[in-house]
C-alpha cells in the first residue's frame, strides 16, 4: 500500500502493463522522452525503448489510424490524445472504424486498443483544453468509456482497459492528476471495469457522479451530514458499460436521486442516468430525479470557470430541492453554509 498521485498511478499502470505484455505499445504526441504534457508516460521510453513508447506527428487521425492497424496485427496499442478537444480530428476514425470493427466482421476481429483522453476543466485551461467529451463516445455503440476518480481506480481500470479485447476510451480527469490516494498493486478494493461503487453510504438520497464530479459529490455529502442529511455517493467508474444494478439498488433504498456531471447538461451522461433511474425506480422515488451539470455554453475563460463548474453549493441546492418530508426547505441556508 502506497500513497500516489493519480498521474503516478496511471504511469505505474502503463509500466506494469508493458512489463507484463510485450505487445503493449504506447504512442502519441510528446509521450516519448518528454513523458507527455502531464508526464503520464514519464520514463517509459527510457525503460522500454523507442520501439514501444514513441512520439508521433501532430496528427490525431493518423495516431488512431495507426493504432487500428497495429491492433489488427496483434498488438495492444495505448494512444494518448494530448487534450480532450484535440481528439476531435480523430473522431471519424474512432466512430467509423474503432467502434465498428467487431460488428463489421461479425465478431471475428477484436480491436484491443486504448485511447487515453485527458478531459475536463479546473486547471485554468483555455478553450480546446477543458472539454468534457464523454457523451460523444458513450453515444457510439462499440466503445467502452471509462473514467476514474481515485488513484487506485486509475491504476486498476487502466490495467483492465489494456487487457480488454474491445476498444476503450479512457477519460482521465485532468484536475485530479495531482490528487493523492492509496494504491495497493497486489489487490484491488473496487470491482472490475463496468462496476460502479458506493463511495459513501447514506440513507436520505443518492448522489450519482463520475470522474471529476466524484470529489465534489463527496464534499457535498460531508456538508449535508452537518445538516442531518445522509447522502449516499455512487461513483459510476464506467460510463459504458453502465452499472444499472448498483445505481438502482441505491436509489431504491434512499428514494431520491441527484446526478452530478461536470459536462454541460443537455443530452449528457447525466440525462441517460436520470432516465434509467426514472424507468427502473419509479415506484421507489419520493421526488423527481435532478441533475447538476455545467452550463450549456462553450467552456468559458479561466477567470470564470469556477462559476461554470458544478460545485458543492449547487449540489446541495439540488439535494434540498428534493423536499424531505420531515424537513423545511433549507436550500438558501445550506447554500450559504457551502459557500
Amino acid at each position: 500500500m502506497a500513497a500516489v498521485t493519480m498521474a503516478g498511478a496511471l504511469n505505474g499502470a502503463l509500466r506494469d502493463a508493458m512489463r507484463a505484455d510485450g505487445d503493449v505499445l504506447v504512442f502519441g504526441e510528446d509521450v516519448g522522452p518528454l513523458g507527455g504534457v502531464f508526464r503520464i508516460t514519464d520514463g517509459l521510453t527510457a525503460e522500454f525503448g523507442e520501439e514501444r513508447c514513441f512520439d508521433t506527428p501532430l496528427a490525431e487521425a493518423g495516431i488512431v489510424g495507426l493504432a487500428v492497424g497495429l491492433a489488427m496485427g496483434g498488438f495492444r496499442p495505448v494512444v494518448e490524445m494530448q487534450f480532450d478537444a484535440f481528439a476531435y480530428p480523430a473522431f471519424e476514425q474512432i466512430v467509423s472504424h474503432v467502434a465498428k470493427a467487431r460488428n463489421r466482421t461479425r465478431g471475428r476481429m477484436n480491436l484491443p486498443l486504448v485511447i487515453r483522453i485527458p478531459f475536463g476543466g479546473g486547471i485554468g485551461g483555455v478553450e480546446h483544453h477543458s472539454d468534457s467529451s464523454e457523451a460523444y463516445y458513450a453515444h457510439t455503440p462499440g466503445l467502452k468509456v471509462v473514467t476514474p476518480a481515485t488513484a487506485e481506480d486509475a491504476y486498476w481500470l487502466l490495467r483492465d482497459a489494456v487487457e480488454d479485447p474491445d476498444p476503450v476510451v479512457f477519460m482521465e480527469p485532468k484536475r485530479l492528476y495531482w490528487a493523492r490516494g492509496e494504491l495497493d498493486r497486489a489487490a484491488r478494493a473496487a470491482g472490475p471495469l463496468g462496476r460502479a461503487v458506493v463511495r459513501r453510504p447514506g440513507r436520505d438520497a443518492t448522489v450519482v457522479a463520475y470522474g471529476p464530479a466524484v470529489p465534489v459529490a463527496l464534499e457535498a455529502a460531508r456538508a449535508a451530514a452537518g445538516e442531518g442529511v445522509e447522502l449516499e455517493v455512487v461513483d459510476l467508474r464506467s460510463v459504458v458499460p453502465l452499472d444499472d444494478a448498483t445505481v438502482t439498488a441505491s436509489v431504491r433504498r434512499t428514494g431520491r436521486c441527484v446526478v452530478v456531471q461536470e459536462a454541460q447538461g443537455f443530452a449528457g451522461v447525466g440525462a441517460e442516468v436520470a432516465a434509467r433511474v426514472q424507468e427502473r425506480c419509479f415506484h421507489s422515488l419520493a421526488a423527481p430525479v435532478l441533475r447538476v451539470a455545467g452550463f450549456d455554453v462553450p467552456y468559458p475563460p479561466p477567470v470564470v470557470e469556477a462559476a461554470h463548474l458544478p460545485g458543492v453549493g449547487r449540489v446541495l441546492d439540488a439535494v434540498f430541492r428534493l423536499q424531505f418530508d420531515d424537513e423545511p426547505d433549507r436550500t438558501h441556508e445550506v447554500s450559504e453554509v457551502a459557500s
